[in-house]
């Protein structure tokens, strides 16, 4: 298949790259335009797979862009996203401009180009803390944040293109995926960053909080798995059915890990109470009957094995001197 890609500089896109083309697709990369000729994580993964992804840098706000580079073109994933949550409180219209009106110029170029299957990739975000656990797609909308608010509107959006034009879309809602290329925005990375540079007190945000936590390699091998499945208009959680709280990850770090530090709660981590999302859990059964997927990285057990992946890669110089070089990670 011919399958699009956007926001492929990212950490979870950069992993779909990969995992399409050892599929044997033919793949095209979209990576946000810089002055400085950066591809992101593309550029980290290795050249025999990146010799077989045709690589365009633009701006998915640019419809005429979109419209072009959707000809000819079978499926798209899109992953392109302002994500950070802290910032969204500071400029919640950069978010609108790409979230809600970069996706509507994904769906309109799609419709446009008649584009066979559309996948749009959402967040566990959308449902705020959680009301029942687990949580299933039925699960009410709760936007705590304008970046929630935002991915929140572009699942409606996609959803209505479905329902009034028959556009072929399908809504992939990850909870919290992990593993190697995250940037440190996010807890796990902060955690594993600042202990690879020896600090013995570790600035952290609320500790009482939990998630479900997926590795990266099983988030993609579900959303390869959608590309068999005509699900149309359906929307799937992809989660393991497994909470932590970030008290209990970070006794993991010393008790089965080694590490020696102190924790210092960080006030400027913290969300005010109103918009901090106390609690995640992903109902999975969707996931595994629409999809027949089920994350190898399951449980604590899983979890564990995912977080000594992903140390390993933070710890090699190479990837650390990328990962700090990578204009993406924010």
């Amino acid at each position: 298949m011919r399958i699009l890609v956007t926001g492929s500089c990212g950490f979870i896109g950069s992993h779909l790259v990969e995992k399409l083309v050892k599929l044997n697709h033919k793949v095209k990369a979209f990576t946000f335009y810089n002055a400085r000729g950066n591809n992101g994580w593309i550029d980290s993964i290795d050249s025999k797979i990146l010799k077989n992804v045709e690589l365009i840098s633009g701006d998915i706000r640019d419809y005429n862009f979109l419209e072009k580079h959707t000809r000819n073109v079978d499926v798209i994933y899109n992953l392109a996203a302002l994500i950070g949550i802290p910032y969204s409180y500071n400029s919640p219209q950069s978010y609108i401009d790409t979230n809600i009106n970069g996706t509507y110029n994904i769906l309109q170029s799609a419709k446009q180009n008649n584009v066979s299957k559309i996948f749009i990739i959402s967040t566990s975000e959308v449902y705020g803390t959680a009301q029942q656990v687990p949580i299933k797609e039925s699960h009410s909308m709760n936007a705590q944040s304008p970046y929630a608010a935002t991915k929140i509107g572009a699942d409606q959006l996609a959803l209505s293109f479905y329902r009034s034009y028959k556009l072929p879309v399908i809504i992939l809602r990850p909870f919290n995926t992990y593993g190697p290329r995250q940037s440190a925005r996010a807890v796990i990375p902060t955690i594993i960053s600042q202990l690879l540079n020896n600090n013995k007190i570790l600035k952290i945000g609320n500790l009482s909080t939990t998630r479900d936590f997926t590795y990266v390699d099983d988030t993609v091998e579900a959303f390869a798995l959608a590309l068999k499945k005509n699900i149309f208009g359906e929307v799937v959680n992809i989660g393991n059915r497994f909470e932590i709280s970030i008290k209990d990850i970070l006794n993991i770090f010393k008790n089965d890990f080694g590490y020696d530090f102190k924790i210092l709660v960080d006030k400027k981590r913290i969300r005010s109470k109103k918009s901090e999302v106390f609690r995640l859990l992903a109902s999975d059964l969707k996931a595994r009957k629409l999809l027949n997927w089920k994350p190898r990285y399951n449980g604590i057990g899983g979890f564990k094995k995912g977080l000594e992946k992903t140390i390993e890669w933070f710890d090699n110089p190479d990837n650390l001197r990328l990962y700090n070089s990578n204009i993406y990670n924010i």
